[in-house]
């Protein structure tokens, strides 16, 4: 059994009574711009896996039927505590290589290219993890766990892991000797040198404690969240894309045969020699922190809230149904929705160009539920009330961005050429 779906409203309800408590407290540990970013990576995660073929669905099922050396019994608490044990230490590894090996980290870094650190990080999920991610767990279904027994504990542990990230929970004393906690995830997080690939542990911390990964939070070293190779965007498809993309750039420009392919699975971080001086990258300077902040302005970004707050609704509805339609519709969902969120990303950085691509935005999705609705009439496959559901979103969040652009760009900056006074 998934259990996610029946987390989310708590999720929502933590985040918000999060949000409450820093304003309360002076303590905000939210940014409009930066906590829907995460959201954004957090939906694309969710309708990706929805649509993209599972591949590691297909390899468990074969290993479970043809390759088990036993099978787990159900109703047995210890053969749960014992798929627990398995699938937190397989995740062990996962994680930590995912941090170890570049190709790994590609996607896995949008999880940790926030500069913020509260509980809509841990929304915060990749869209490629399923390229490698099946891997590290066919040994639980060599040791006999049943598909059923999988997904309920993979769902449980991410939900653990969700209380994890806030910085208003201090050290835990002897539970965080144990069990992974927001003070040592914090340091997880932590992109100082010292805190760096440590704490990977999803719910035991005794993995990185016996093969050495462990590091206690410092109150002398305060945690500087993000990446080194700062991603400097709001962009949820750049976010996804950017490590994959540099090292695709890399290979490009080096003049070594060798180090064309061995850029691919060297440690994080290496590059070819001949390539780090000719094309340096922007690294964070932890002596003076920046923190990227490319924004229309507040009373914009509100607007941009509403309309990705307009949006959730209709996602719901149409994850709910995705399994059910034919696979041209499950793709152009997908991809509509792709672009909807690189539009609000563009919104968040007041890019260039964001009225043609807000206007772009509206024709397709227009077209696309004109369409839809169209040739699925009478096959019920699409409730009558989530397409009206969708109409009124269109409308009511072409409306929000509307207000947005004009508050970012006031109309002494949009005025035609031949109204602007002659330069000097």
């Amino acid at each position: 059994m998934n259990l996610v779906p029946y987390a989310v409203p708590f999720f929502v309800l933590l985040i918000v009574l999060e949000l409450g408590w820093g304003w309360f407290t002076d303590r905000n540990t939210y940014r409009i711009n930066d906590g829907i970013s995460s959201v954004m990576l957090g939906v694309m995660s969710t309708s990706s896996k929805l649509v993209v073929l599972d591949v590691g669905a297909r390899v468990f099922s074969t290993v479970e039927q043809d390759l088990s050396w036993w099978r787990l019994d159900l109703s047995s608490p210890m053969a749960w505590l014992w798929g627990i044990l398995v699938f937190d230490f397989c995740y062990y590894w996962f994680h930590r290589i995912s941090h170890e090996r570049q190709i790994l980290w590609a996607s896995h870094v949008a999880h940790h290219q926030s500069e913020e650190f509260n509980l809509s990080t841990a929304l915060r999920q990749t869209s490629t993890a399923f390229l490698f991610s099946w891997l590290f767990y066919i040994p639980c279904f060599v040791l006999g766990m049943p598909i059923s027994m999988f997904v309920t504990i993979a769902s449980a542990h991410l939900i653990y892991q969700f209380w994890i990230h806030t910085r208003f929970i201090p050290k835990l004393g002897p539970f965080e000797w144990v069990f992974v906690s927001p003070s040592n995830h914090r340091v997880h997080h932590g992109q100082n040198p010292d805190y760096i690939d440590k704490n990977h542990g999803g719910l035991l911390i005794l993995w990185d404690r016996l093969f050495g990964t462990f590091k206690e939070e410092c109150d002398s070293e305060p945690t500087v969240y993000g990446v080194r190779t700062v991603l400097r965007s709001w962009n949820p498809l750049w976010a996804n894309m950017q490590i994959y993309w540099q090292m695709m750039v890399d290979s490009w420009h080096t003049d070594s045969r060798r180090d064309k392919w061995r850029i691919w699975w060297s440690r994080t971080g290496w590059r070819p020699a001949d390539v780090i001086d000719r094309y340096p990258l922007l690294k964070s300077n932890l002596q003076h922190v920046e923190k990227f902040d490319a924004t229309p302005g507040t009373a914009a970004n509100i607007w941009i809230l509403a309309h990705f707050a307009l949006l959730i609704p209709v996602i719901t509805g149409y994850e709910a149904i995705l399994a059910s339609l034919p696979p041209g519709y499950r793709w152009t969902y997908l991809l509509l929705l792709f672009y909807t969120l690189y539009v609000i990303g563009a919104a968040l950085e007041n890019k260039a160009g964001l009225l043609g691509l807000e206007i772009l935005r509206w024709l397709l999705v227009a077209t696309a539920l004109v369409a839809g609705a169209a040739k699925m009439a009478g096959t019920a496959k699409i409730p009558e009330t989530l397409t009206w559901w969708s109409a009124v979103y269109l409308v009511t969040s072409a409306a929000f961005m509307v207000f947005a652009i004009r508050k970012s760009h006031p109309p002494a900056l949009i005025a035609r050429e031949d109204q602007l006074p002659e330069s000097t």
